[in-house]
């Protein structure tokens, strides 16, 4: 388990998905800066150690909520909607002009699952990521919740993260989660619950252990990252939940401390991440 911390260090290809509940105040529901600040200030740096990184941020719906004065998470998918619109531009302006301050370029990237059912889009998008990250650029990724449907909705970025790592063949996936990893019960309303700090393989018991959970403004809950975890590892990448209440947590985990719930990457050769996602679809409808 040692060893397989501090291989971490050697991550090339970093994915780091963040949360909308890591993004905001928990009171208001506004933009926390100084921990977006922090986590540009964080990620930048990782490229300038040579690492790519990918960021896969949530927000859009929760920005753009506060933003038109919504006091309360919306249900009806044309508010949803209508949230996004305003709050992607909203979050992506506040990312391009912290990301300006350190030099480093971001860009944008919204998703469907239909940019990845689609062999052109898939290619394109592939392709797309790989010339980003060729330029030194930081890809934000968000799904495109403007024009999802629930037929084509990714429905939580932990699994959105875990099919861009496939994609892009990254090494390391990162999950800022609101707990400091898996344990074996909702630690919330279990102070009995044990902590999990290594997985070397998901097994049905682990499944039973994932108790969805979800805060005012997030929808991923422990099971959608192990989900989440089964893409990863089965792709071929290491994957570590940990809590991004203080997101410097990162650099701990790329240096190979032993933080958060480290899932051990088990690379599988009928992996084939387009089956994933169609068979997905299919259960949907």
């Amino acid at each position: 388990m040692i060893n397989s911390r501090l291989t971490l260090k050697d991550k090339k290809r970093i994915v780091v998905k963040i949360g909308s509940s890591s993004l905001t105040h928990p009171a208001t529901g506004s933009i926390n800066l100084m921990k977006i600040e922090k986590l540009v200030r964080v990620l930048t740096d990782l490229r300038n150690q040579g690492k790519e990184v990918i960021l896969v941020s949530s927000g859009a719906i929760a920005v753009g909520r506060e933003t038109i004065g919504l006091k309360e998470k919306p249900k009806a998918k044309s508010v949803k909607q209508a949230c996004a619109a305003v709050g992607q531009a909203r979050l992506m302006m506040v990312y391009q002009k912290l990301f300006a301050e350190y030099n480093q370029v971001p860009a944008q990237i919204l998703m469907t699952k239909d940019t990845m059912i689609n062999n052109i889009s898939r290619k394109n998008a592939r392709n797309t990521f790989e010339e980003l990250l060729k330029l030194g650029v930081i890809p934000i990724v968000n799904e495109n919740d403007t024009v999802s449907t629930d037929e084509i909705e990714f429905g939580d970025n932990d699994t959105l993260s875990a099919i861009v790592t496939a994609l892009v063949h990254g090494d390391l996936l990162i999950l800022l989660s609101d707990i400091d990893g898996l344990y074996t019960d909702d630690p919330h309303k279990n102070k009995d619950a044990k902590f999990i700090d290594f997985v070397e393989v998901i097994d049905n018991g682990l499944n039973e252990m994932a108790k969805d959970t979800a805060t005012s403004v997030g929808t991923g809950g422990m099971a959608t990252k192990i989900v989440a975890a089964k893409i990863a590892t089965d792709s071929g990448a290491d994957m570590v939940i940990a809590n991004g209440e203080d997101v410097s947590i990162i650099n701990d985990v790329m240096e190979g401390n032993n933080v958060g719930t480290l899932f051990k990457a088990h690379k599988n050769k009928d992996f084939v991440l387009l089956d994933y996602i169609k068979t997905e679809q299919y259960n949907k409808e």
